[in-house]
């Protein structure tokens, strides 16, 4: 049986479908969030909101949306395709790639998002028919399919960043900020080591992510924390209080009185929102 004949995604390793083809199942299937999703829009409008409206938004958007997220994306009625991958498809890996495929799906937390030119949209568009040609085939070659799929990974890795990378000096060290975020968050809560980690003052670099991002680093932060409670208060079988302890709070009434800050609700109210939500089915991206 090929990975394309398999419908129940807790059998699935990787599943490929065009957005317009893809079934109510894998909406709703539960495993879905243990799944690394890339969703390709092609000449479709982005489906967040952009601070930058100089230039059309309509054309080809990837959204990079890591497992154990917070929201799901609906893809009703959406023109593109659709690469899910569970995290076992990078057993052996090198380290290197592995820290770079992390931090594509996560430097905005939630998903991260490209907006690709005509050029490389070309270039995905023939990689990607080569993994669904394979895909596709009976009895397929897994150790094919992965390989093609590390391929277009790597040019993804590419175009991010390059992105970041051929920016203004300060736009690279937005991007140094969240890496490093990324990787401490739980453990230093403070700017001062993010600016020495970076080579600038923290007031310098409170500057810059108010230029570049609209909040400060403090800000930013606290979004990652809150960002992690609720992935946590969704998908873990954690207790709230356990959940306190796991991010770094003394107590519980510390976590909440700073979630509730954060939130305008306490982790209680999320928690029974978010279950609501699922049980509702309605999926969305933000």
């Amino acid at each position: 049986m090929s990975l394309a004949e398999i419908s129940n995604l807790e059998k699935s390793i990787i599943y490929i479908r065009n957005l317009n083809n893809c079934p109510p199942s894998y909406l709703n299937d539960p495993s879905r969030k243990e799944f690394f999703e890339i969703v390709w829009l092609k000449n479709e409008v982005p489906l967040h909101d952009l601070k930058n409206d100089d230039f059309e938004t309509k054309g080809d958007w990837i959204y990079l949306i890591p497992p154990y997220r917070v929201h799901q994306l609906n893809k009703a009625g959406k023109n593109g395709e659709l690469i899910s991958f569970k995290r076992s498809v990078l057993e052996g890996e090198e380290k290197e790639f592995l820290l770079d495929l992390f931090k594509i799906f996560n430097v905005q937390g939630e998903f991260s998002c490209l907006r690709l030119s005509k050029e490389t949209a070309t270039e995905l568009a023939s990689i990607y028919k080569l993994i669904e040609d394979e895909y596709q085939k009976a009895g397929n070659n897994f150790v094919l399919t992965k390989a093609l799929l590390k391929v277009f990974l790597l040019k993804l890795i590419q175009v991010k960043e390059h992105e970041f990378t051929s920016q203004d000096v300060n736009q690279k060290r937005v991007y140094e900020f969240l890496m490093l975020l990324e990787s401490n968050y739980q453990q230093v809560r403070n700017t001062d080591f993010y600016a020495g980690k970076i080579g600038i003052s923290s007031k310098r670099l409170n500057q810059i992510l108010k230029e570049k991002l609209d909040k400060t680093g403090m800000q930013i932060i606290h979004d990652r924390i809150i960002l992690e409670a609720k992935r946590k208060i969704i998908h873990s079988e954690s207790t709230i209080k356990e959940i306190a302890y796991e991010l770094g709070f003394s107590d519980r009434p510390y976590f909440s009185r700073f979630f509730k800050k954060q939130t305008q609700q306490t982790p209680e109210g999320f928690q029974k929102q978010a279950r609501n939500h699922i049980e509702s089915k309605f999926n969305t991206l933000i």
